[in-house]
């Protein structure tokens, strides 16, 4: 079950880094440099097995989980489905910045 306002909190955060972002950069367009080749499926697949094993083994961390959608994402190259690997990545992250925060840990700066 989704605890709305801790995500609304990460997701203002996020909104805030957001702005930063285009006040410095401006708006940015670069190509997305995804599936470049074999390596990234290896990858894409090796961390699949990774987190498969930690979860198994009961050591899963919040880094397998990102590393797995981090991997699925640059693995992928068609953009409806980078579209949602991306999502995904933002939502592990965000649940996992949630976590930080229920530990106490919310610094509010980026």
């Amino acid at each position: 079950m989704i605890n709305w306002p801790a995500t609304d909190t990460v997701l203002v955060d996020i909104y805030d880094e957001r702005e930063r972002q285009d006040e410095k950069w401006g708006e940015q367009n670069h190509p997305d440099g995804t599936n470049d080749g074999a390596q990234d499926i290896e990858r894409a697949d090796a961390a699949r097995i990774r987190a498969d094993l930690a979860a198994r083994g009961g050591t899963l961390t919040w880094r397998h989980i990102l590393d797995e959608e981090v991997q699925e994402a640059f693995a992928e190259v068609h953009p409806a489905r980078l579209r949602a690997e991306l999502i995904q990545v933002a939502a592990v992250a965000t649940a996992w910045v949630e976590h930080i925060d229920r530990r106490g840990a919310r610094s509010g700066t980026g």
